[in-house]
């Protein structure tokens, strides 16, 4: 069984990723304030399907508030219990997504690295 050294990524790599990343969050950032501004100028109160949208792309206004934009992140016209309740899984059901996704990643490399680890271990020495 032959062990290959990983190289780590490189600078470029990681800053095109975090490019990627960042392009992806003002997007969705600019859904969340088009969306919850449709829904106040359309007069309704904004429901269970609306909070489930505007929790799911909440943490996405992050950059856009950074840059200084003024997202709307709740409806302010909404119908109450059903919309906290969308809004608060939304939110929940985004990080769990987001954390999950995250730690599968780095327990996947972290396995990796271990069977690299064995791998050299158990060879002759030289």
């Amino acid at each position: 069984m032959s062990s290959q050294a990983r190289t780590p990524p490189s600078w470029g790599k990681l800053a095109l990723s975090w490019l990627i990343w960042a392009c992806c969050a003002l997007t969705l950032g600019w859904a969340l304030d088009r969306s919850a501004r449709a829904a106040s100028a359309s007069g309704g109160p904004a429901g269970l399907g609306i909070g489930l949208l505007h929790g799911a792309l909440m943490p996405m206004a992050f950059p856009g508030l950074l840059l200084g934009h003024d997202v709307e992140i709740y409806a302010a016209s909404n119908t109450g219990r059903s919309y906290k309740l969308g809004y608060t899984l939304g939110v929940n059901a985004c990080g769990a997504i987001f954390f999950g996704l995250t730690f599968r990643r780095y327990s996947r490399v972290r396995r990796r690295l271990q069977a690299d680890r064995d791998a050299t271990s158990d060879a002759p020495p030289t």
